[in-house]
């Protein structure tokens, strides 16, 4: 299994997943220019990808998503509502519909789109299973539910939100109608709640988390890092690596 974040956050968010001989861009929300500038950079080659997922509508995830898909010639995985409402976007591009909470096979590989609770018409997150493991990626979650906790279990990697801060949310320049939303069960959800869910999730088999879709006014990578290393510290079942998803700049391709 192989993956790269490519982008990470408000302004553009792509991840690259590899399982066994299938490869996957999970959104696409950059330029097509620096998606394809970025998959160079870490030698990943654009023309082996086999399809793009995507997640919910908004520009920071679908920005590029047809582009790609039609100058490679390949499809696009969207809920029939996404669909619809990003229909400028995907203009002579081959979508494959999906429902969200039924799973489907693409190349021998299962894909779960996991329904989440975000501000947007049909917001999922995606569990990627093969003969190489689970896989997930969940950030703009709104609320950790029952539904995500459980479809996580037993994970080798995760692309986890942990968007804010609360105290520096709080005490912070946004404008209190957004630090709400930001807040809601539409919005984000916190350092505080991504580690509550990954003690629910820890197992000896998780190996990787990509600690996803950080706010840059709210949030201090260091601060995440810091965090999530006390709390895998406090626990005896695992102890993955953690890498903190960027928004100016992809990761390094990693292999587990």
């Amino acid at each position: 299994m192989k993956i790269c974040s490519l982008a990470s956050g408000s302004k553009g968010n792509c991840l690259y997943l590899e399982s066994g001989d299938t490869r996957v861009l999970i959104d696409a929300g950059l330029s097509l220019r620096e998606t394809l500038l970025r998959m160079d950079a870490v030698g990943i080659d654009p023309s082996g990808v086999h399809a793009v997922l995507v997640t919910h509508e908004h520009i920071d995830h679908i920005r590029s998503a047809g582009s790609f898909a039609r100058r490679f010639n390949v499809p696009v995985f969207a809920s029939h509502q996404v669909n619809a409402d990003a229909d400028k976007y995907f203009r002579k591009t081959h979508v494959c519909e999906f429902e969200s909470g039924s799973d489907f096979t693409f190349r021998g590989v299962r894909i779960d789109p996991v329904p989440i609770t975000h501000d947007s018409c049909d917001p999922v997150g995606f569990i990627v299973e093969s003969g190489e493991g689970r896989a997930a990626s969940v950030t703009d979650l709104g609320i950790v539910t029952r539904l995500v906790t459980e479809k996580l279990r037993g994970c080798r990697f995760i692309n986890l939100e942990s968007n804010h801060d609360v105290d520096m949310l709080m005490n912070g320049p946004y404008p209190w109608t957004l630090k709400q939303r930001i807040k809601s069960r539409h919005g984000h959800i916190s350092n505080e709640e991504s580690l509550e869910l990954l003690h629910e999730l820890a197992h000896g088999g998780m190996e990787l988390l990509v600690m996803a879709h950080l706010s840059e006014v709210n949030n201090h990578p260091e601060h995440v890092v810091r965090t999530t290393r006390a709390f895998l510290n406090e626990q005896n079942l695992c102890s993955p690596r953690i890498v903190i998803g960027d928004q100016f700049r992809s990761s390094a391709v990693i292999e587990i």
